[in-house]
């Protein structure tokens, strides 16, 4: 796969990579692959989201295919839809927590089952280049436009236990998020202090990525300022979330996923927690008599995980949690609900925290290199000695470190991510990695 069509979804600059034009032959590049009679179409707030919207939905039609228009949503909410409105396909406008100038489609068949790159975007960039579309009605399609948020409300109310008497900020970052937080949020017992909760494409305060550090420090001093309970910041489109403690701290995503396993894991629960969270997380699984299993890095290979094995539920780096009861996709709104839970029933979040900081970490750590294979292998020799696990990338596992280190989809990139349960050990790990690795640091 090349240019805008990925690994995980569609995506790419408005007007350069992506514009009206290529959106039609994409939409009738997703109809002839799904050959369905009917398309659910959501989209998020950026600038470029309607008119992207407007020529997708127009070369869907014009195969003969109707769309059912769910308007400005966020997508666990598409991801709702497809499921409650019983159809084939899905496609929801947005470029997730990229910057405004981006704008892409993320995918799925019926029952939100996710198509990545392996499961048909290679056959939708293959339709898109060749033309080789197929109608599947002589007349024009209809399109159909429905509120699915009364019955989106009724399906998250399911996961409210117990939330009361919390001050929380909340940061919706003028994503699609922010009207269905206040309305959703005011009919609990809490009080909520509101931050950039108007719809706005520009995303004039920062970038919707709550991921990037830089992002959260309004959120993380509202949250002093004010003494609230905790924070939450979500991404533009609503599938991921991010944390901040009582003390204004954020909290790890993998120390989230261990949280929630004390909020959802009965014994013999599956939970998949990501390869690159901390050994806290299996421990914390286990020492509740769930099985922790562990994952690939990438939402749809999660999901997949999921479904083949009843997870009950999945925790990722990158702020994406998945649910079973919540058709085995990822949702910040359900994840946000179960931590406020957690904290209302048990106290403050940095205390909940605090026994999960048992190991020393680094962050997500960058090398641009020549050959990633050769990189890869040359640290499979190295590390011969110590367990090895191929699930994605390389894992070496001792009793006193562990580390991985797995290529970028799309870059000539390596990516480190690492932990011992001292600081002298993983300094001493990690400079022999570097050596090995060799190549341009990438902060």
């Amino acid at each position: 796969m090349t240019g805008i069509f990925k690994a995980y979804d569609i995506r790419g600059k408005y007007t350069g990579e992506l514009n009206e034009d290529i959106a039609k032959d994409i939409g009738k590049a997703i109809a002839t692959f799904l050959q369905t009679d009917t398309i659910v179409v959501g989209r998020d707030n950026r600038i470029s989201s309607d008119s992207i919207f407007s020529s997708l939905t127009q070369g869907i039609r014009e195969l003969g295919v109707s769309i059912v228009d769910i308007g400005v949503v966020s997508t666990p909410m598409a991801y709702f839809a497809v499921n409650h409105l019983d159809k084939k396909g899905l496609i929801m406008v947005t470029a997730s927590h990229n910057s405004k100038e981006y704008n892409g489609f993320k995918l799925t068949r019926e029952k939100a089952i996710p198509i990545s790159g392996e499961t048909g975007i290679a056959d939708i960039e293959r339709l898109f280049f060749s033309k080789e579309f197929k109608r599947f009605s002589q007349n024009q399609g209809r399109i159909e436009t429905i509120s699915v948020e009364k019955e989106y409300f009724t399906h998250l109310s399911k996961f409210v236990k117990g939330i009361a008497g919390l001050k929380v900020v909340v940061d919706c970052g003028n994503g699609v998020m922010g009207p269905l937080v206040h309305e959703f949020f005011s009919h609990l017992y809490i009080e909520m202090i509101p931050l950039h909760f108007e719809r706005d494409g520009n995303y004039p305060f920062h970038d919707p990525n709550p991921m990037i550090l830089s992002n959260v420090k309004e959120l993380q001093e509202a949250v002093k300022s004010n003494g609230a309970n905790l924070g939450i910041a979500f991404d533009g489109d609503g599938d991921r979330v991010v944390f901040v403690d009582d003390k204004s701290a954020i909290v790890p995503s993998d120390f989230v996923t261990a949280l929630l396993a004390e909020q959802l894991v009965k014994p013999g629960d599956i939970v998949l927690y990501d390869l690159r969270s901390s050994w806290v997380v299996k421990e914390t699984i286990q020492s509740l008599r769930g099985k922790a299993e562990m994952s690939k890095v990438g939402h749809s290979l999660i999901k997949e995980h999921m479904r083949k094995v009843n997870a009950v539920f999945a925790g990722e780096l990158s702020g994406h949690y998945y649910f079973r009861d919540n058709f085995f996709t990822d949702s910040g709104f359900i994840t946000a609900l179960e931590i406020m839970s957690l904290v209302s029933s048990k106290g403050k979040l940095s205390q909940l925290v605090k026994p999960l900081q048992k190991y020393v970490k680094i962050q997500e750590t960058n090398f641009e290199v020549e050959n990633p294979d050769e990189v890869l292998k040359c640290i499979e020799e190295r590390y011969s000695s110590l367990k090895t696990i191929r699930l994605d990338g390389i894992s070496i596992e001792s009793d006193q470190f562990w580390f991985n280190i797995r290529k970028s989809n799309t870059e000539p990139i390596v990516r480190l991510n690492m932990e011992a349960k001292r600081k002298d050990i993983l300094e001493k790990i990690k400079k022999e990695l570097a050596e090995v690795i060799g190549g341009k640091f990438l902060p």
